[in-house]
């Protein structure tokens, strides 16, 4: 860049840090543009580590959402976490940088320097069910304190807290099974998100450890449960003995929504033909109905045990915080299975 601009490195390294004191004062307009053009075009972007430079600390914590607009929608099911998150800062003197996927062209947050925004603060803290493995384990590999929120061991480095979905998932199970359901299925989303995959491991290790018939297939996954999920498919399922439907909890509750719909459009009472429940919190715009059988997530105590987490690796420290408990949710979707001929 120097050399293209025709000036020396040192003042390359004035102009790009915009310092306001004597020595950059002594840089004319002319070459400070040459410096800027040059910047422009071998496609240069600022490193918003170099504000770090002058101090180890600034007491700001990033949250970063993978999501097209950041979730501050009290309907946004993530909208918990962050009051979670926000009144833990504050109590610990951390104040907050918000960013979102859209600022990179989207919730993937998809290039080798599309989170690199985040180093503005001392750590951060992410949330999202699809995230960019490569771009975060760089992160981690530079050593910048990083924690998400829920589980990702699956990338060595990564801190991260989580719900206990496998005991939760195992307790829905049981229930249903102490009301006198023996075919139960499960409807989840056909992705590898670790929430979901602790979700279904819990609910198998309920059946098994209840004595449940498993069936041909004790798991639907679809990719669209909208259009998957249909009014036939249910009807079919209970002629062949299912009595009782479980649906996981995502971000955009679409599992639950084409269960609920489905038994609708089928024409099935619940819990009268057909017993539900949810392994996870109901949509928070859902409206009417039954309160859903399953287990609540612990959304604030989540987000502050990730922000307690987070300012112990910005201060080296070395920490763990266990998995959070569920508490579970009676609801009025499940009842004793209809015996009737």
């Amino acid at each position: 860049m120097a050399q293209l601009a025709g000036v020396s490195q040192a003042t390359v390294s004035l102009v790009l840090s915009a310092r306001t004191d004597g020595k950059a004062a002594t840089i004319s307009e002319e070459t400070r543009q040459r410096v800027l053009d040059a910047a422009r075009s071998l496609g240069y972007a600022h490193d918003p580590a170099a504000r770090r430079l002058a101090a180890v600390r600034n007491n700001l914590l990033g949250v970063f959402s993978f999501t097209a607009t950041f979730p501050m929608d009290v309907q946004h099911s993530y909208y918990p976490f962050l009051v979670g998150v926000e009144q833990e800062a504050a109590a610990r003197g951390f104040d907050l940088v918000l960013f979102t996927g859209s600022s990179s062209g989207g919730a993937g947050a998809a290039g080798p320097d599309a989170l690199s925004r985040v180093r503005l603060a001392d750590g951060c803290l992410f949330l999202g069910r699809h995230v960019p493995r490569a771009e975060l384990k760089r992160l981690v590999a530079d050593g910048f304190p990083v924690v998400h929120l829920g589980r990702r061991d699956e990338l060595e480095g990564l801190a991260w807290v989580g719900a206990d979905y496998l005991s939760a998932s195992r307790a829905v199970v049981a229930h249903l099974a102490a009301l006198g359901h023996r075919r139960i299925v499960l409807v989840r989303e056909d992705d590898d998100a670790p929430a979901s995959a602790d979700r279904e491991r819990g609910f198998l290790e309920g059946l098994e450890e209840t004595g449940a018939e498993t069936g041909p297939a004790p798991v639907l996954r679809c990719a669209d449960p909208v259009h998957e999920l249909t009014a036939e498919r249910v009807r079919a399922l209970v002629a062949d003995g299912v009595t009782a439907f479980v649906a996981e909890e995502t971000d955009t509750g679409a599992a639950w929504r084409a269960l609920d719909a489905a038994v609708r459009e089928a024409g099935l009472d619940c819990p009268g033909d057909v017993s539900l429940a949810l392994l996870g919190s109901p949509p928070p715009d859902l409206a009417g109905g039954l309160v859903p059988t399953g287990f609540d997530v612990p959304r604030h105590q989540l987000g502050a045990a990730a922000v307690r987490l987070l300012a112990a690796l910005v201060a080296g420290e070395q920490v763990h915080e266990p998995l959070v408990a569920c508490e579970f949710r009676t609801g009025a979707t499940a009842g004793p299975p209809d015996r009737r001929p």
